[in-house]
């Protein structure tokens, strides 16, 4: 792919678009703090429009109290019911009308049986287990969260807990939560989260031999070559360069 532009006599010339280097399949995009473009796309290479989003990195800091509604309720319920409050709970985040508890991963099964159990509390569902990589934002990159509601109260809950590439182990909280069984394994299956005590951590849509982890930042683009219509589309790493 190229693009026109002209010489000093005004007849256009190609030229290599800026960004658009060879390296498929992926390589690793370079990290920038507000997150510019998509894919590790740089440069006018991309037309799709992904070149010029502009991401921004905003950092997520304790939030003051009070919170407001009833998340100051949450917080005091869970701090009186858990003696381990100030060594399990890293910090609290009040963001987009939203409360979040990062919890120290270690101690993640354990606030979950207090959320589920005391009576103030009374999170009895885990809707959802899914998984989230900041890579180049969080040296913990591999961020795991558990949406909790309780149909009590009729309120509801994020904790969150990070873990690092190098050890992503966290414990399995399916014995509180039964719900969580297949959605620790997806989590499993596309970011290499490992939930010790889980009792069947498999993948769940990938075959079993598969290697690699797809829903990392860095795991390539890959693909595999598609026919259509009597002509063989190449996978993505081979259509085009994203960096």
């Amino acid at each position: 792919m190229t693009d026109d532009r002209t010489n000093d006599g005004g007849v256009p010339v190609p030229v290599t678009p800026a960004g658009a280097t060879s390296g498929a399949p992926a390589e690793l995009p370079p990290s920038s703090p507000a997150g510019r473009g998509m894919f590790g796309m740089q440069g006018t290479g991309d037309v799709s429009g992904y070149g010029g989003l502009v991401r921004q990195r905003t950092p997520i800091e304790e939030a003051p109290r009070p919170y407001g509604g009833y998340f100051d309720e949450v917080r005091d319920a869970l701090e009186e019911a858990y003696p381990q409050f100030g060594d399990a709970i890293e910090k609290v985040v009040v963001d987009r009308g939203e409360l979040t508890l990062h919890v120290r991963p270690e101690r993640i099964a354990e606030v979950c049986q207090v959320m589920r159990d005391d009576l103030a509390l009374r999170f009895e569902l885990c809707s959802s287990v899914s998984g989230v990589d900041y890579l180049g934002a969080d040296e913990r990159r591999l961020h795991v969260v558990y949406q909790l509601t309780s149909m009590t109260y009729r309120r509801r809950v994020r904790l969150e807990a990070a873990v690092s590439a190098e050890h992503p182990h966290l414990p399995s909280v399916t014995a509180v939560y039964p719900t969580a069984d297949w959605q620790e394994r997806e989590a499993y299956d596309m970011f290499g989260v490992i939930f010790d005590g889980h009792p069947n951590l498999t993948r769940v849509l990938m075959p079993d031999d598969w290697e690699g982890h797809p829903q990392r930042k860095d795991y390539p683009l890959g693909g595999v070559p598609v026919e259509y219509k009597g002509a063989e589309i190449p996978p993505p790493d081979r259509r085009r360069s994203y960096q």
